[in-house]
């Protein structure tokens, strides 16, 4: 029985991480289209194309460094909280 409900929670897990990378994805395309399309056409201009590239991949390179701090924050969390007998959930 409690390998079904890891199987479950893993797969809300999975889902949820899923829906996230997509909002990010949205809410960067949205920033960057309104930034760097002043004049929406059949086709981008090169200076239209770098933008996208750059505000994009500042996007991803800031949520790179909020996840990868988040990361460790929880990480460094539960030592403590391990090594004070507090038992916290995954």
């Amino acid at each position: 029985m409690a390998s079904r409900k890891e199987q479950v929670m893993q797969s809300v897990r999975s889902e949820l991480a899923l829906a996230n990378a997509q909002e990010l994805m949205n809410s960067a395309n949205k920033a960057c289209f309104q930034k760097c399309i002043t004049k929406p056409g059949g086709s981008l201009s090169s200076s239209e194309e770098t933008c996208l590239d750059r505000c994009l991949g500042r996007y991803m390179d800031a949520f790179n460094i909020v996840a990868s701090t988040y990361v460790t924050r929880l990480k460094r969390d539960r030592q403590e909280h391990a090594a004070s007998g507090d038992v916290l959930s995954a």
